[in-house]
């Protein structure tokens, strides 16, 4: 198998949209542990056998990073397709019915949902645990995961709208405090958490820390910074996991691709992809004329339905 390696360090090549007739794109990512080598792609022959784990996701999507630093930490070699791509939609529909990143597909046994694909890769992949194996500290990063996913996402991800998507109109009054006021509430617990170990639920890094870093890496860029002053334990926790090789090369793919997003119309910019977490708080902030809003103005994407696949 042919392989050709970057020219240098922090080379970038685009993703190519998928060819017809070929199932998967002919320039996909190749993981490696080296921060380095986060930054290069692989290149391998078309038609090659799956033969090793195949990740849809996309460096726009927190949950689909939060996977790929999983498979980093585990030091799991996985082939990357951005599934975000317009090119790519028709692609990943076939292989998830509701459209969406994370997607991994392991040999044909395609799993869905940044949580579930985290619990395959533990029971498939258990060295490098990412769920401690104390009781309560499992039930601690199980906790701070789902809140990571269902609460610090809708409060971050429902603000960005104004800074990314193709809109004329202006983010609606009081939006922005409500975020400040729920996101302070989650930097007081953690403040509160880190107040005895270095990583929010055990001594080493575990699910809550990869599930967190990828929302709170970016809140500042949002207009959502946590006061270091405040939260000093809060500051140094997101320091700690900067200087790790793996969530440093997060950071920079995801700052290179939000370049790459807003000067190319590669992705869906006009309608916004919806899904429950993200709807409740938004209503429940107050905001549900804007919301129907968007319904009757035609620039809401809704998921397709789940419905599983036949079991290979």
């Amino acid at each position: 198998m042919t392989e050709y390696g970057c020219a240098g360090v922090g080379q970038r090549l685009t993703p190519r949209p998928v060819p017809a007739g070929r199932p998967y794109p002919l320039l996909p990512t190749r993981s490696s542990r080296a921060a380095v080598a986060a930054a290069c792609l692989t290149v391998r022959p078309a038609y090659i056998p799956l033969t090793m784990l195949t990740l849809f996701d996309s460096a726009f999507s927190p949950f689909a990073r939060k996977v790929r630093l999983v498979l980093d930490h585990k030091g799991i070699e996985y082939e990357a397709i951005d599934g975000l791509l317009l090119a790519n939609r028709d692609v990943l529909a076939r292989v998830n019915g509701r459209v969406e990143v994370p997607t991994l597909d392991h040999d044909g046994v395609v799993v869905v949902g940044s949580s579930d694909i985290v619990a395959y890769l533990e029971r498939v992949f258990p060295a490098q645990v990412v769920y401690p194996a104390s009781h309560a500290e499992w039930v601690h990063a199980r906790a701070w995961e789902r809140a990571a996913d269902s609460v610090v996402d809708a409060i971050l991800i429902n603000v960005s709208y104004w800074m990314w998507a193709e809109r004329t109109d202006e983010m609606p009054a009081g939006l922005l405090d409500a975020a400040r006021r729920d996101l302070e509430q989650v930097h007081v617990a953690l403040e509160r958490d880190l107040a005895t170990r270095d990583f929010v639920s055990t001594s080493a890094i575990s699910i809550s820390d990869i599930a967190l870093f990828p929302h709170l890496v970016s809140a500042r860029s949002l207009g959502l910074p946590h006061d270091p002053e405040r939260f000093p334990r809060l500051d140094a926790w997101l320091k700690r996991l900067r200087a790790v090789p793996h969530f440093a090369a997060d950071v920079a793919r995801a700052r290179r691709f939000v370049v790459d997003f807003l000067s190319g119309n590669a992705h869906e910019r006009r309608k916004i992809f919806w899904r429950g977490d993200r709807i409740e708080w938004m209503l429940s902030r107050g905001h549900h004329r804007w919301f129907m809003n968007e319904i009757e103005s035609d620039r809401v994407l809704w998921p397709g339905l789940g419905i599983p696949a036949a079991r290979p």
